[in-house]
């Protein structure tokens, strides 16, 4: 029986040079960890740029849709027998009806990739010790006041906030993305969106938290309740049974939202409650809740990063879509954002804690803005503004994204496949 055996050559392969010499990628329960090390297994950065040459939009053949009331594009036609086989070239991203039964060919590798990426990530919320914790919470004089908000105002807000996401995902967003590779990333993330929101319940759950007050607290408390309100309209849009892309105005319907989403939610929305909770996690505090964040944040940066391709890929195929008015619309949504969240930090931390405090959050949050608006292509809006987090970089994608047009997505590995050198 050969079941198990040991290569005798493989001491001879180059490539093995330097296994036993590699250190294991981080695994959930681990504790914290190096936040350099986390992060190299967050997959590519965004990689299609965001101002294309633009060009005429493409003239409507048999593979787009024709009209806004043509059902084709959703998957679940009827079967075609004898149809020709897929080619490359029959593929869109949006308004796009080719087969979306057959995942092969591929036409846009970056999406595949990072569903790879995504699957060799995979982590759960119980693998992580959460009795260091409980303890420092049960202790009277183990957190001040402001820190215990601190912690229940952010699971009351990411509860809400990733079970909102995965609602936007599968009820709106998925249906209105004609590619199968694109879909693939989706469903991944919608699952990771699952896996998040039972993090949320496990943290409460271990700290002895009442349910009630956490996972309803978007419906009770402004501070939180505020950023909720801003998202439901835009994937109310895309719920809407009647609502069909295939026109100009739909299709940047469907583009603003997709901004509103993976850019502002998911791209400026979260960055308060992330720094704040791994600030604690920094002075070893509430590290169990922490290392939740942590993997997380790693799930999150993912997630937009992707957006940022699907929307940068949208104005490629479609640049009659991106025009100076559309694009002062977003310039808006952006800086509407900036001030919504900064009122967040205020809300969070009145009088500051952990070395934090809302103006260096505001100036944060500006220099976030301008990232996220040099990746779709909108010009800076803060002019002046540093990092005034410097080890946050080194955590979320900033740092990672210099010069992230340049970056072969090559260049980064995943999961068991990382080198530690």
């Amino acid at each position: 029986m050969l079941n198990n055996w040991d290569d005798p050559f493989a001491q001879f392969d180059p490539s093995n040079s330097n296994k036993n010499n590699r250190t294991p990628p981080p695994h959930a329960g681990d504790g914290m960890v190096n936040n350099d090390r986390l992060m190299e297994t967050a997959g590519a950065a965004p990689c299609v740029a965001p101002s294309p040459t633009i060009r005429s939009p493409a003239s409507t053949d048999n593979s787009c849709i024709e009209d806004a009331a043509d059902l084709s594009g959703t998957g679940l036609e009827g079967i075609e027998m004898g149809a020709s086989r897929i080619q490359v070239d029959d593929k869109k991203i949006i308004n796009c009806r080719a087969d979306l039964n057959q995942l092969v060919p591929f036409k846009y590798d970056w999406a595949w990739q990072k569903y790879l990426d995504g699957c060799a990530n995979h982590w759960m919320p119980q693998e992580i010790n959460m009795t260091a914790d409980l303890a420092l919470w049960r202790d009277p004089n183990g957190l001040t006041e402001d820190e215990r908000t601190v912690i229940k105002r952010n699971l009351g807000f990411f509860a809400s906030a990733d079970s909102l996401v995965a609602n936007n995902l599968v009820l709106a967003v998925y249906k209105h993305i004609t590619n199968p590779e694109c879909r693939q990333y989706l469903l991944r993330q919608s699952f990771e969106e699952a896996v998040h929101t039972h993090a949320y319940q496990y943290c409460v759950e271990s700290l002895g938290l009442d349910e009630g007050e956490i996972f309803n607290m978007y419906r009770e408390l402004p501070a939180v309740a505020r950023k909720a309100e801003w998202a439901l309209p835009f994937t109310q849009h895309l719920a809407d049974p009647n609502f069909h892309t295939g026109t100009p105005e739909n299709d940047q319907t469907l583009l603003r939202e997709l901004i509103a989403f993976y850019v502002v939610f998911e791209g400026i929305f979260f960055y308060v409650g992330f720094t704040q909770i791994l600030s604690m996690g920094r002075r070893n505090k509430m590290t169990g809740v922490a290392e939740q964040f942590q993997y997380i944040l790693r799930d999150e940066s993912m997630h937009m990063n992707f957006g940022i391709d699907v929307i940068n890929q949208i104005k490629i195929e479609n640049p009659h879509l991106w025009s100076n008015g559309f694009q002062q619309q977003m310039i808006a949504l952006i800086r509407d954002a900036v001030e919504i969240e900064t009122q967040y930090a205020r809300d969070t931390m009145p009088r500051g804690i952990l070395g934090l405090n809302a103006p260096m959050f505001e100036e944060y949050l500006q220099f976030i803005a301008n990232r996220r608006c040099s990746q779709i292509g909108l010009p800076e809006q803060y002019s002046g503004v540093n990092n005034p987090f410097p080890w946050m970089s080194e955590v979320l994608d900033l740092k990672k994204e210099k010069n992230f047009f340049e970056t072969r997505v090559t260049e980064y590995q995943t999961g068991g496949a990382l080198s530690w050198d």
